[in-house]
């Protein structure tokens, strides 16, 4: 054979490697890397209703399970939420559909992500479930958090009264509450004797029916909504 028809051999060989490498390379630029979704899923979630009464855990695994991967759900979903007993198995597309599978590989449940950690799903007969990243939950307070001496502030930090926060019945779905002596007259004012936890805020009730609702900014400080240019502290002491 010459050597011109080898070249042409050689480099018609070549062209070919070059063309299939872009094509694969294509290919793999255009799909999604669907492990992705999968590895965000790992771990342990929330699954509740939207009223957020009914909650349960689940604990999405990478073990094969059937057409998906292993899921283990808590005993009590099955009592909450009757169509998470058949639940066996789970996978997610690169959309964010998350698909909770029976034991033949049916879906059960669909949820669809709608933020980062957090998916929700509507079931006929069911209503709206919501299933949360346990990292993302927000823990939600009960009056027994809440029991103890706390500081008014305004929004300089500086303290304008302490008052106390009791366990003790005061009225219907209320607590007692305590002003120590000296506080300012914004409080005095307002002269707070009950408490509560309404959906995730404080509130604080006074005599004649008016109320204070604080929302909580960290373990240790609430702040009195809605926000204004002179803005309320609740501090624990």
């Amino acid at each position: 054979m010459s050597a011109t028809v080898i070249d042409m051999a050689r480099r018609t060989i070549t062209g070919v490697a070059v063309a299939a490498g872009l094509c694969s390379g294509a290919q793999a630029q255009d799909t999604p890397a669907s492990s992705d979704p999968a590895k965000a899923m790992i771990g342990a979630w929330e699954f509740s209703n939207a009223d957020h009464d009914k909650v349960c855990r689940f604990n999405f695994r990478a073990d094969a399970a059937g057409s998906g991967y292993r899921v283990d759900v808590d005993r009590s979903c099955a009592g909450l939420f009757p169509p998470t007993k058949d639940v066996a198995a789970w996978t997610i597309d690169a959309f964010g559909t998350l698909r909770l599978l029976d034991a033949r590989g049916n879906v059960a449940i669909e949820l669809t992500e709608a933020e980062a950690g957090i998916f929700d799903g509507f079931q006929p007969g069911e209503g709206r479930y919501i299933l949360q990243s346990a990292a993302a939950v927000v823990p939600v307070r009960s009056a027994d958090d809440m029991i103890g001496d706390w500081a008014v502030a305004r929004g300089t930090g500086k303290p304008i009264c302490t008052l106390t926060l009791a366990n003790s019945p005061a009225g219907a779905n209320a607590l007692a509450l305590k002003i120590k002596p000296g506080c300012d007259a914004l409080v005095t004012r307002f002269a707070p004797t009950a408490w509560r936890i309404d959906q995730g805020e404080l509130v604080l009730l006074s005599a004649r029916g008016q109320s204070w609702r604080f929302e909580e900014d960290d373990a240790n400080t609430w702040l009195r909504v809605p926000e204004s240019a002179d803005q309320i502290l609740l501090v624990r002491q």
